[in-house]
């Protein structure tokens, strides 16, 4: 039995950091610290974690964030879930989690980045939790030091997850397709890796300029689609 509660102290804080290490592989420059839990916790943030038992599996991290014209939503900075941890659902756990106390708060909004190349990660947030993706920056964050990252730029969709509302369907206009072996072409083919990533992104700012967004995602054993369509939806 997975327990999801707010993390408490500096001890567990401490144990959140220790696991983007194991999760990610970040080296100390990579690593948000113990005092950044601090203030998100104290700012109306949310630091969550996910226990099995007294030990802790998974956890995330969201700070507080303001559009132009006022409106209030929570940014998921970091969630992250041990490996063995995954298929057990503790990630879909800390998420609704993060719904939950959102809304206790009447906020309707919960935001995050993803890397397009991840297509496990992007048919959890589109198709479980029913995001949409409107938007795609070009290396967001600078090359990182995890070795999931295989050294490429951090492009990055950002997920919109509207709480009160379900994602409306409309026709599909365009596709944009992910190699389902991307973890092996980051290794092994860099070169063609970065040739990919880069099509990608291309193919993303194109349809978003031409006001489309990603509502639904496909996968099969070769590769993930995400689908898109016109934006907004009437």
């Amino acid at each position: 039995m997975i327990e999801i509660r707010s993390l408490k102290g500096h001890a567990e804080y401490a144990e959140a950091v220790r696991l983007q290490r194991v999760i990610w592989g970040f080296e100390d420059v990579d690593l948000l610290p113990v005092r950044f839990f601090v203030v998100a916790a104290s700012i109306g943030g949310q630091t969550l974690g996910a226990f099995d038992g007294s030990r802790t599996v998974g956890f995330c991290l969201a700070i507080p964030a303001l559009k132009l014209g006022g409106k209030g939503y929570l940014h998921s900075h970091m969630l992250g879930v041990l490996k063995e941890y995954r298929d057990a659902g503790a990630g879909r756990l800390l998420k609704l989690a993060q719904r939950e106390e959102a809304l206790s708060r009447g906020i309707d909004l919960i935001e995050w980045t993803f890397d397009p190349l991840e297509i496990k990660n992007a048919y959890f947030n589109i198709e479980k939790l029913g995001a949409v993706v409107r938007r795609f920056v070009l290396n967001q964050y600078g090359i990182t030091s995890s070795p999931l990252q295989a050294g490429l730029p951090t492009d990055r969709c950002i997920a919109e997850w509207h709480l009160n509302r379900e994602r409306k369907s409309e026709p599909v206009c365009a596709r944009i397709s992910v190699p389902a072996d991307m973890a092996r072409i980051k290794q092994a083919e860099p070169r063609r890796a970065r040739e990919i990533q880069e099509q990608v992104a291309e193919q993303f700012l194109r349809h978003f300029a031409n006001n489309l967004a990603v509502t639904g995602f496909e996968r099969t054993p070769e590769s993930g689609a995400y689908l898109l369509s016109p934006w907004p939806s009437k």
